[in-house]
């Protein structure tokens, strides 16, 4: 589906973006998705905006890194079941390994990389997806 973008189209796109309307909210007055707008603002070079997502006032601590016992600890020839299998370093070189801890039972991660492999819904919904 492609939007004709007539020079009142841009006029009323540029008027409220500069008014701080969200990306889906001009789509909704405009009639077209969010996705088209946000193309064409970017096409025009209208000013960036901030993330529209809420950063909390005190961050969340994140856990620290496991430290790698040394390159090549956990191969994909030594992986076995129960052991998590997220990767580290880039693959085809010595360095490439895997985490090899603990897994939570049902998920190929152990705690560690789960939190940061899955996230909540925020639809309300308790079921897990995988992070992007």
């Amino acid at each position: 589906m492609s939007v004709e973008w007539t020079e009142e189209r841009i006029e009323e796109l540029s008027k409220l973006w500069a008014e701080g309307l969200s990306a889906a909210e001009i789509g909704k007055r405009l009639g077209i998705t969010k996705n088209a707008v946000v193309g064409k603002v970017h096409r025009l070079g209208l000013p960036k905006r901030g993330s529209p997502i809420k950063r909390s006032a005190t961050p969340k601590p994140r856990p620290k890194r496991k430290e790698a016992k040394g390159p090549g600890t956990v191969t994909l020839q030594s992986l076995k079941s129960g052991m998590c299998s997220w990767p580290s370093g880039e693959p085809g070189t010595p360095e490439f390994r895997f985490c090899g801890e603990e897994t939570v039972p049902g998920k190929p991660y152990c705690l560690e990389h789960c939190e940061r492999a899955y996230v909540k819904s925020s639809k309300g919904d308790k079921k897990e997806t995988a992070a992007a």
